[in-house]
This record gives C-alpha cells, sequence and structure tokens, in this order.
C-alpha cells in the first residue's frame, strides 16, 4: 500500500469521527462485494440507546436473528470485511482473512480464521486502522452500563473488573443481536475453544498439576462471572441461564482482549484476528484519541500470518488455560516447581517468571536460585547471606553457596524433574487409551490437545533430565 493510499483511509477514519466530509474520490476503500443489512444503528446512536435501556430494571429484549453460539455453529466470515468497511477499519491492500481446520489426531475440531499477508510487505508496513469507537473497553464498558452493575462489581471481589465489564458488554450486545452495530463482528467469531473455562473435570484430571491448577483458575473465573450475572437487571434470565451463552460471551473476552497503554482493556475488532507466535512480526499502537494502528515490524512474505505476542511465550501451560491452543513456538517452559506462599525474596530471585526449562535441556540459573533459597531455609543466616549476595550482585559469593550446596540441589531438581515425568507417562498411558477406544471424539473432544501439550512439556523436561545426567557423568 503506498503512503498516499493509506492517509486517504486515515481520512476516511477521521472523517467518521469527526463528522466531516471529503471528497468521494479520495477513498481508498475496494466497494463491498456483498451487501449487508446496514439498517442497524449507528455507534453514536446505539451507545444513547443503550444508556437509556441499561439504566432500566427490566431486561432487553431480544431480537431478530440472535447469535448461534453453541459449540458446533457455524461462523459468518463473509460479511466480516464488508462490515469492517462500512464502520470505517482501514484494511490495509495486504490485509487477508483465511481459515483452516483444525485437527487433533486426523479429527476434525473447528475452523481458525486468522490474519495473513496476501502479497510480501515491506517493515514499517501499515495493515490495519481501527477507530476508537470501534474498540471495545472495559472502562467504556462500564461508564455505559450504568451504575447498576455495581452490585455485581462488588459480589465478585476482585481487584480487577474491566474484563467483567466487557463480558457484560458482549452478553448486552449479543442480545441486541443484528441491531448492534457489532453484530456482523460477533457473528464471525468462534464458537468451539479449548481453553480452561470450556475443559471438563476428566480434562483437568489429564493434565499435570501446574497446567491443571492455571485450567482450573479459568473455570473458576467464569463460575464467579455467571453467578455474579444475578446481580444485572438488564440481561434477560435466558441470556444469564444459557451455559452455550454466558461461556462464549466469556471466552470472547479472554481470548481476545488485550491489555491498553494506560491501564484498560480492550478488545479491537479485526486486530482479534492476528494469530499469537513467541516471534512477532506485527506491532500495534494507539494514538492519542484511542485509535489503534498495525505495522509491519519487519519484512512478511506473501501468505505469511501476521502475529503479535499473547503473553509470556515461555509458558505454553498458561496460554493453553487461558486461549486454548498449544504454542510450539516456544523455545522453553515453566519449570513447573510450585512454591506455596513464596516470599517477597522468592520473587525477586526470578520466581515464577524467569524459572525456565529450555527444549535444548538447558536450566536457567533463577531455577538454581530459588532451589538453594529453598534449601537455606534450615540455615537463615545462610539464606539471608545467599539472597544480599544475589541483590547486591556479587556472583562470586553466589558461585561459591551453589558449589557448596549443588549436590543438595542438584538432588532436589532431579526429584521434581523425575515427579513431573512420572506424572505425565502416566496421564500420557491414559490419555492414549482413551484415544485408541475413540471415547475421546464426542465425550472429550479436547483430550487430543491435552496430549499434544503433554507430550510437548515431556520432551522438553526429558531433555533436561538427560542434561542433568550429564553433569554427573
Amino acid at each position: 500500500m503506498t503512503a498516499s493510499s493509506f492517509s486517504h483511509r486515515l481520512a476516511f477514519i477521521s472523517s467518521l469521527l469527526t463528522g466531516a466530509s471529503i471528497p468521494s474520490t479520495s477513498l481508498a476503500f475496494h466497494l463491498p462485494t456483498i451487501t449487508i443489512n446496514l439498517q442497524h444503528r449507528s455507534l453514536q446512536q446505539h451507545h444513547h440507546y443503550s444508556n437509556n435501556n441499561h439504566q432500566r430494571s427490566s431486561p432487553v429484549a431480544l431480537h431478530q436473528y440472535p447469535i448461534d453460539t453453541s459449540e458446533t455453529a457455524a461462523r459468518d466470515t463473509i460479511t466480516l470485511t464488508d462490515w469492517a468497511i462500512n464502520y470505517g477499519i482501514g484494511l490495509g491492500d495486504s490485509f487477508q482473512l483465511t481459515s483452516s481446520a483444525l485437527q487433533e489426531h486426523n479429527h476434525p475440531t473447528h475452523e481458525d480464521v486468522y490474519a495473513i499477508t496476501s502479497q510480501d510487505v515491506a517493515a514499517s508496513t501499515p495493515l490495519l486502522s481501527i477507530p476508537s469507537n470501534v474498540i471495545l473497553t472495559g472502562s467504556m464498558a462500564r461508564q455505559e452500563l450504568g451504575t447498576q452493575t455495581y452490585g455485581a462489581e462488588s459480589s465478585l471481589q476482585l481487584s480487577d473488573h474491566q474484563p467483567f465489564y466487557l463480558f457484560l458488554k458482549i452478553l448486552a450486545e449479543y442480545e441486541f443481536g443484528d441491531q448492534s452495530p457489532w453484530y456482523y463482528w460477533l457473528n464471525s467469531l468462534p464458537r468451539y475453544y479449548s481453553n480452561g473455562a470450556s475443559m471438563t473435570d476428566f480434562c483437568f484430571g489429564c493434565l499435570p498439576p501446574y497446567a491443571a491448577g492455571l485450567a482450573l483458575a479459568e473455570k473458576k473465573r467464569y463460575k464467579q462471572y455467571v453467578e455474579a450475572l444475578t446481580n444485572i437487571p438488564f440481561l434477560s434470565d435466558q441470556s444469564k441461564q444459557t451455559e452455550d451463552v454466558t461461556k462464549w460471551a466469556f471466552n470472547v473476552v479472554f481470548t481476545r482482549c488485550m491489555d491498553l497503554p494506560g491501564g484498560d482493556l480492550a478488545i479491537v475488532p479485526m486486530a482479534d484476528y492476528l494469530n499469537h507466535d513467541a516471534e512477532p512480526n506485527v506491532d500495534i499502537s494507539y494514538d492519542n484519541e484511542g485509535n489503534c494502528y498495525v505495522y509491519s515490524m519487519r519484512d512478511v512474505a506473501a501468505g505469511e500470518p501476521l502475529v503479535f505476542s499473547y503473553g509470556d511465550s515461555t509458558n505454553p501451560s498458561n496460554l493453553l488455560a487461558r486461549y486454548g491452543f498449544l504454542d510450539e513456538s516456544s523455545a522453553a517452559t515453566f519449570c513447573k516447581y510450585v512454591i506455596e506462599n513464596p516470599t517477597f525474596e522468592m520473587f525477586n530471585l526470578g520466581y515464577p517468571s524467569s524459572m525456565y526449562f529450555y527444549n535444548d535441556g538447558s536450566i536457567s540459573n533463577e531455577v538454581w536460585d530459588v532451589l538453594l533459597y529453598e534449601l537455606l531455609k534450615v540455615s537463615p543466616e545462610e539464606q539471608q547471606y545467599f539472597y544480599q549476595a544475589h541483590m547486591s550482585g556479587d556472583e562470586g559469593t553466589k558461585a561459591s553457596y551453589h558449589d557448596q550446596y549443588f549436590a543438595q540441589t542438584y538432588r532436589s531438581l532431579t526429584s521434581h524433574v523425575d515427579y513431573i515425568l512420572n506424572e505425565l507417562e502416566e496421564l500420557g498411558i491414559g490419555l492414549e487409551t482413551q484415544i485408541a477406544q475413540g471415547q475421546d471424539k464426542k465425550r472429550h473432544p479436547r483430550l487430543p490437545l491435552i496430549m499434544r501439550h503433554n507430550e510437548f512439556v515431556k520432551a522438553t523436561f526429558d531433555n533436561v533430565r538427560q542434561n542433568l545426567d550429564n553433569m554427573y557423568a
């Protein structure tokens, strides 16, 4: 895309936000090839209408053409591009959505729709621009939905309520049906998820303890949100009591929201079709008015997925629990060493954020540091000397402590690795039995993904165990 054509698109977006007119000859958007129903309200009209309705004590009536949120429902992505253009989203000439059927053990599970570039693009090429009035944020949802949400907010007893307000916003727009300005975007979103909120109790039992704990935490958060809906008067009982609807809304928020620079949370339509990779090729930024821009970070070849990092790429278990996919691009994984009630000192030593096992079997220094600090608790004075050496950067003193206590830390780490490997082996036998019997396809369709996760973690731990063996070879 030329700089001139992109500036025309930004001018068009600016006109939508300010109400100014621009010559039709300057528009660089392609005309829609499909006519979609634009009878629903403009964003400004809709915000005014929904503000008035949400202050009522009665629920909003469901409209025609509600979104089918069942896991087997088809996604309508055909009209998505036209919807985006009609609402002022600037699509770069090379930006394209494509899809592929995801399979587990030759069994199709669901369709993955994601962004690619249709042609070679150079670094710093603009790919997307999304006006702020299309972006859903937690703070704006809270302001729009009004004081009747405060009872639900207090019942949650959470420090961060932004995701909950996005959850309510998605449910409110769902109830507006095809009258919602976001209808065509919402109807394009996935229905099938494999994250912790969507897993069954049987799934949790098939994960190793650390991953199971993360997945269970997502399920618990989902249940808390559903319980809090009893304090929301403007949503219908039908929506609040239909698990397919509430789980879909929850998953839309937690698999598609991203952090904003000021601490808010946002769901950015179209940018939410960027997949994850440990090595991103796009950058997402915002201007002072809250408009979002996506640029290429490097040269990107035609057909290559457009990706950014969803978070910690060294913790595939966390990404599985929240997003429902296995990050095989990760070069490392958290060592799964869990400490109950970790102290402030342990966090300073690198627990848990820097305790890595790398795919080649190498072990981060922080793993050894935390293990040694744990072992030294029987000698508080020595433990404090070691900690002070760490905080002051005295590597010589740290090294002498590691040499002195290497046999103990080695045994502790080896015991931990063997425990995890044993857990994974036992889980693997059970999973293979389930898959061999074909019981997973209908009752537990997420088992093949869980099995791949466990195999990925096991391969790393096997390499770490070999590395530990070599230390005494």
